[in-house]
């Protein structure tokens, strides 16, 4: 009986292994223009997806030279009311997880704020943190953690 167990508890784990190997991840995200559209849209799309927002360490305000750039996604947003876009916050490799996905958050969060008070419809944006789980660049030391404490734009819909 025992015996019986083992060869089906070790089927089951099999079987967990081999459908999971199945699953493999997408590493790259698909756009939202893959099927054509208004090439104007399509153009707006990717000056926006091309704006970054970079922070000071362990702050999340946004600087006087990224003003110009954000209110230029913002009047190509107003223009464009079908573009939808994801914003990500990031952080460097210094601290905490938890640390880093709140303050990750606060940075999205400016960057989603500032857009709406220049007019941007909220209903266009959607924001995530994902802290230092992502990072632009590998390896240590500012140079690098200064590229990696940012705020990107993803395009979820264009249609």
């Amino acid at each position: 009986m025992k015996a019986l167990v083992r060869v089906s508890l070790v089927a089951v784990l099999a079987f967990a292994l081999l459908a999971g190997a199945g699953c493999a991840k997408r590493t790259s995200e698909t756009s939202p223009f893959d099927d054509g559209g208004d090439p104007n849209v399509r153009a707006a799309a990717q000056q926006i997806s091309n704006a970054i927002v970079y922070f000071d360490f362990d702050k999340y305000d946004i600087k006087p030279q990224y003003r110009d750039m954000l209110r230029q996604n913002a009047d190509l947003m107003k223009r464009y009311g079908q573009i939808r876009v994801r914003i990500e916050g990031h952080c460097d490799e210094r601290g905490t997880r938890e640390y880093n996905l709140a303050l990750g958050e606060r940075r999205a969060r400016a960057v989603y704020d500032y857009l709406v008070m220049l007019g941007v419809n909220a209903n266009q944006l959607e924001l995530i943190s994902f802290g230092k789980e992502r990072p632009a660049v590998s390896g240590s030391g500012e140079n690098v953690w200064r590229q990696n404490r940012r705020g990107e734009f993803r395009i979820i819909s264009g249609q």
